[in-house]
């Protein structure tokens, strides 16, 4: 029977990539991202059939439940569920923006949807696989290096919102095993998607690059592999660990 995957932020960039690879694992997709038409576009340009795109703000409460809703009417139980969705607000020309200059409404805003967007995808998520169970089921988070290392460009609103991720996904892990869920977490580093370029100017890539060990940018392929491997049967013995894919930025 062919697994269900839905993908938040599923439109572009890595996202995007995460859709193909579960799609070249033979999974259908449920591309969902705020840009419903770019989720549409999307999941018609996946291999395989029976891909679906919609329209879906993981801050609302509202617009998750109805979106999940629709999903599994219209394709069946979710059996993996990849949190992608996230937000970076930077001060104009790409700077990090400082804790003394950050708004309420920037930090409430990145909160909402890179940790409050994950709260409620994974809620409704659980919530349907304790009503109707799957076989190996997953969930796999997307934190980032910047929360393991206090972040270089990305600002004190983001590193929080991506630090609690990390905790969400252990306890999360530890819930929903009894469902036959695993929960993990991918924490990439600088990778060459629309959210870096944000912080980068053009020719600024080879300086992004220097403190990497690999001598480069990752790609948005390099975490899709990631994911795809937590997703797979190869990783049933693993929950609540976190992948770090950054080129060897953060060495332990």
């Amino acid at each position: 029977m062919t697994r269900v995957a839905m993908v938040t932020g599923g439109a572009r960039g890595i996202g995007a990539e995460i859709c193909r690879a579960l799609a070249d694992m033979g999974a259908t997709i449920a591309v969902t991202d705020i840009d419903g038409g770019g989720a549409e576009a999307l999941a018609r340009s996946l291999p395989g059939a029976g891909h679906m795109g919609w329209a879906m703000d993981v801050a609302d409460e509202t617009s998750v439940e109805e979106v999940f809703s629709g999903v599994e009417s219209r394709l069946g139980p979710l059996a993996i569920l990849v949190c992608n969705a996230g937000v970076l607000l930077l001060q104009e020309g790409g700077a990090r923006a400082l804790i003394a200059d950050t708004t309420v409404e920037d930090w409430d805003r990145t909160h909402a949807v890179n940790l409050r967007g994950t709260f409620l995808s994974c809620r409704a998520f659980l919530r349907r696989r304790r009503m109707t169970p799957v076989a190996d089921g997953r969930i796999v988070t997307l934190s980032s290096s910047a929360a393991q290392l206090g972040g270089y460009r990305a600002s004190c609103a983001y590193i929080s919102s991506k630090s609690a991720i990390l905790g969400l996904t252990k306890g999360m892990a530890r819930e929903a095993a009894p469902l036959g869920v695993t929960v993990n977490a991918v924490a990439p580093g600088l990778i060459d998607a629309p959210m870096t370029r944000l912080s980068l100017k053009p020719g600024d890539e080879a300086a992004a690059a220097a403190p990497v060990p690999l001598g480069r940018l990752g790609l948005p392929g390099d975490v899709a592999g990631a994911v795809r491997y937590l997703c797979s049967p190869e990783a049933s013995y693993l929950t609540g660990v976190t992948i770090d894919v950054n080129g060897g930025y953060r060495m332990q």
